[in-house]
C-alpha cells in the first residue's frame, strides 16, 4: 500500500510504502473492544479503603456506666455512631488491572493503523520541523491546509518536535505523542492519525523488531 508523503506547508514530498502486515489488516470490533477495555481497566486508580472501626486510633476504655446513664450502652468511642469513630460498611481497597495477551494486544493496535489507512484518515509528513519561530498561529494556518480534521493524533519518532509540541500546545484538538505512546484507545478516538517518516519507522520496527 502507496502513500503519500507531505511537508507540513503541504507539499509532495514522495510516496511511501506502508507495510501491509500492519496497516493491511481487516479490523475486527471484538478484538478492538477488548484492547480499549483492557486500556481503560488499568487507566483507573486504586480505590483507597476507609478506616473502619478497628483502624481507628481511639482508646477501648469504656466510657460510661453499664447502666443509670440514659443512653445506649457503648463500650469504646470507635462505634460508627460517634465523631471520629469507624466507617460502617467502608469502601474495600482494592486494585483495577487486568491482563491481556501480547499477541491480542499487538493485533488491536494493527487493526487500529488499519482502519485508519483503510477509511482514508491516515496522513503521512515528511517530518514537523517548523520553518522559523515555533508559533501556533503560523501552525495552524498550514494545520488547515493538510486536512487534519477536528481532532487528530499525531505519533512522531523517537521523541516529539519540540517545535512542532511547543506551537501545537494551544490548539484544541491536536495531540503529540512518540511513537513508542502509540495506542488503540487514542488511534481510534480521533478523527485523523497523523505519522511522521520517523514515527512510520519506529511502529514497524516495534512490530518486527
Amino acid at each position: 500500500m502507496k502513500v503519500k508523503v507531505q511537508t507540513l506547508d503541504a507539499k509532495a514530498g514522495g510516496d511511501i510504502q506502508l507495510d501491509k502486515e500492519i496497516f493491511g489488516v481487516e479490523p475486527r470490533e471484538d478484538i478492538l473492544h477488548r484492547v480499549v477495555t483492557w486500556q481503560l481497566t488499568n487507566r483507573r486508580a486504586p480505590a483507597r479503603a476507609t478506616r473502619e472501626r478497628s483502624d481507628v486510633a481511639r482508646t477501648g476504655k469504656k466510657y460510661g456506666r453499664q447502666k443509670g446513664g440514659g443512653t445506649a450502652r457503648h463500650g469504646d468511642r470507635r462505634a460508627p455512631i460517634f465523631i471520629g469513630g469507624g466507617k460502617a460498611h467502608g469502601a474495600r481497597a482494592r486494585v483495577f488491572t487486568s491482563s491481556l495477551n501480547k499477541k491480542v494486544r499487538a493485533l488491536g493496535l494493527k487493526m487500529a493503523l488499519s482502519s485508519k489507512a483503510k477509511d482514508g484518515k491516515l496522513i503521512v509528513l515528511d517530518n514537523l520541523d517548523m520553518d522559523g519561530e515555533a508559533k501556533t498561529k503560523a501552525l495552524q494556518a498550514k494545520l488547515g491546509k493538510l486536512g487534519f480534521g477536528k481532532t487528530a493524533l499525531v505519533v512522531d519518532g523517537e521523541a516529539v518536535n519540540v517545535g512542532f509540541a511547543r506551537a501545537s500546545a494551544n490548539l484544541e484538538g491536536i495531540n503529540l505523542m512518540p511513537a513508542m505512546g502509540a495506542n488503540v484507545y487514542d488511534i481510534l478516538r480521533h478523527e485523523t492519525l497523523v505519522l511522521t517518516r520517523a514515527g512510520l519507522e519506529k511502529l514497524e520496527a516495534r512490530f518486527n523488531g
